[in-house]
């Protein structure tokens, strides 16, 4: 989660160009998420986390209920916190109960059909800065100062420790091996579990910052020479225990404004790009504006990558923290747009019940502009996708794919609450259930389904 003051959007808004038509994207540009059947995944859910209890209590936080109202809510994605400091507490001494705990999690998500992404957390490293993620016995500074920013955590990475930790964890070989056991350890106790679909290998990682430097350059060589390197490792280790999964990596921060990711290609046939969608200016409180061309910047930004490699994309965090502000439904509805024209799929942040960035509150109730994320949304397609799009002002989803040949030929539709009314007049509407809709089409057959509200 990127919240953060103007450094950030100072440093980049000169790279954000105004709205153009360029930044409509054809959806077959862009490859999609499959399954081992080949059908097309759509993944649409939220972040579950547990950031506060840790020993013991780690991840006491998140219940079943989570998984239960999302999916309730059409929702069938959750990127699930984990933190290395809870699985690894010392040098080489992997903690057995917390394995057991994100199993029961697991668990929970697989009752209620919810794909489960493992999300390698961390925030401004780790506890040795007050925060989750590296262990502090990981954590190397070679006594650089750190000073806390209670008001704004996000400057803390700048802090000459902090950039000097990553430093460390990229290039000393001892460190390298540690992460890369780490994760061969977690991947291999929850591999081929049914609710996992894929591992993100390390959360909004950061770096340290050369003399002379300005912010995109850094974060486009630290990208380059470090984070493609680490992820080259991760992926071997991971793929030591399990063949399956997808591995989601994740650019700097910084694409967030605008700004094209510098890493380079990871030799794995299962890649996933997933990066965040935050604005430094909206996580500081303002809010959205419309005229100022940031979603069509970033969506031009963040496909390089993808199409350059032939990888899917799903973004992994989304969502301002200020939601109620005048503009904020015109945000949900460009964003929600935006996302549809080029992922497969996005975790909300996040599902909790409260205030702040939850979703719903107490109750369990959308807050404010938060049901716009709400949609209609083919979760699998037996065939390949011509166009999907939901039109929120008229109620309307439409989705148009030409079914395949051989393998599976049921699609699946996900409902959000309420009434809808689905046709497919070149196929069968097999079955619709509250939340939940399937379509069966002859082979190669061109089909189109509309699904109506009320």
């Amino acid at each position: 989660m990127l919240r953060t003051t103007l450094t950030v959007s100072v440093a980049v808004g000169a790279l954000l160009a105004p709205a153009t038509a360029q930044a409509r994207q054809d959806p077959q540009s862009v490859p999609r998420l499959t399954d081992r059947h080949g059908r097309v995944l759509t993944l649409r859910g939220w972040n579950v986390e547990d950031k506060t209890n840790r020993g013991d209590e780690a991840l006491s936080a998140i219940t079943e209920r989570h998984f239960r109202d999302m999916r309730a809510r059409g929702f069938n994605f959750a990127r699930l916190l984990i933190f290395w400091d809870d699985l690894e507490p010392r040098p080489g001494q992997y903690s057995s109960a917390y394995l057991k705990k994100i199993d029961r999690v697991l668990g929970w998500a697989a009752r209620n059909d919810v794909k489960v992404l493992i999300d390698a957390h961390q925030d401004v490293f780790g506890p040795a800065f007050g925060h989750r993620g590296v262990p502090a016995w990981a954590t190397r500074t070679d006594g650089l100062p750190f000073t806390p920013h209670p008001d704004d955590w996000f400057a803390e990475y700048f802090e000459p420790a902090v950039q000097r930790a990553f430093t460390h964890l990229y290039e000393d070989p001892d460190l390298r091996r540690a992460q890369a056991e780490a994760w061969r350890v977690l991947a291999g106790h929850v591999a081929h579990h049914p609710a996992v679909i894929g591992y993100d290998l390390i959360n909004e990682p950061m770096g340290e910052l050369r003399e002379g430097e300005d912010l995109p350059t850094a974060a486009r060589r630290i990208e380059r020479d470090q984070l493609t390197p680490m992820y080259n490792r991760l992926a071997d280790a991971v793929r030591s225990v399990d063949r399956d999964a997808w591995l989601f990596v994740e650019p700097t921060p910084i694409v967030g404004e605008g700004v094209p990711t510098g890493l380079g290609r990871v030799d794995d046939q299962k890649v996933v790009y997933a990066p965040h969608f935050y604005n430094a200016a909206m996580e500081a409180g303002a809010d959205y504006d419309p005229g100022a061309g940031w979603i069509e910047a970033y969506e031009r930004a963040v496909v390089e990558y993808p199409k350059k490699y032939e990888v899917p994309v799903v973004v992994g965090e989304w969502g301002p923290l200020n939601h109620s502000l005048p503009n904020m439904g015109r945000f949900y509805r460009d964003a929600m747009a935006s996302l549809g024209r080029y992922t497969s799929g996005w975790a909300g942040y996040v599902w909790c019940y409260g205030g702040g960035y939850c979703a719903v509150d107490d109750a369990g109730a959308f807050r404010t502009h938060k049901e716009l994320t709400a949609e209609p949304y083919a979760a699998s397609v037996a065939g390949t996708v011509a166009s999907a799009s939901y039109d929120s002002s008229a109620g309307v989803y439409r989705l148009a794919y030409r079914a395949a040949r051989h393998g599976a030929r049921v699609t699946e539709l996900s409902l959000p609450p309420g009434t809808w009314r689905v046709t497919a007049p070149d196929a069968t509407v097999l079955r619709t259930t509250a939340g939940r809709a399937w379509v069966l089409a002859a082979p190669g057959r061109e089909v189109t389904v509309t699904v109506r509200s009320g």
